[in-house]
């Protein structure tokens, strides 16, 4: 399974990849939202983890570029930031991401969310909000 990782921090970005790749993941990043939709057609991810808060197209975004684009808009999307604001929260999960964590964040749960998500979609047939 392909993950596209959307952040602009770069240690981020590194983490999330060593977590993942030490689960059996195929890990691809993007440093921001634009950099996110240019890499979404040439890498193909099965699942987008995205920051909230980036430079040039934040979270909210690029989740709603995703969403609008037909051969893209089933891609689950976990947002992982620092924003423990519900509202924007709910703001996340109103555009369509299927998960949302706040940061720091552990391998574990990261991974479990992920499973989570896919357990959903393959349960429900479709997109589902997490």
């Amino acid at each position: 399974m392909r993950i596209l990782i959307v952040d602009d921090d770069s240690t981020t970005r590194k983490l999330l990849g060593l977590y993942l790749r030490a689960k059996g993941y195929e890990v691809t990043y993007a440093e921001n939202g634009l950099d996110g939709i240019e890499k979404l057609g040439s890498e193909n991810p099965n699942l987008i983890i995205s920051d909230l808060n980036m430079p040039y197209m934040d979270g909210i975004e690029f989740v709603k570029n995703v969403r609008a684009d037909q051969s893209h808009r089933e891609i689950p999307i976990l947002m992982v930031t620092t924003e423990a604001d519900p509202e924007e929260r709910e703001r996340a999960l109103s555009v369509g991401v299927n998960g949302y964590l706040v940061k720091p964040v552990t391998a574990e749960v990261v991974t479990q969310n992920i499973r989570h998500i896919l357990k959903n979609m393959f349960t429900q047939g479709g997109n589902s909000h997490a």
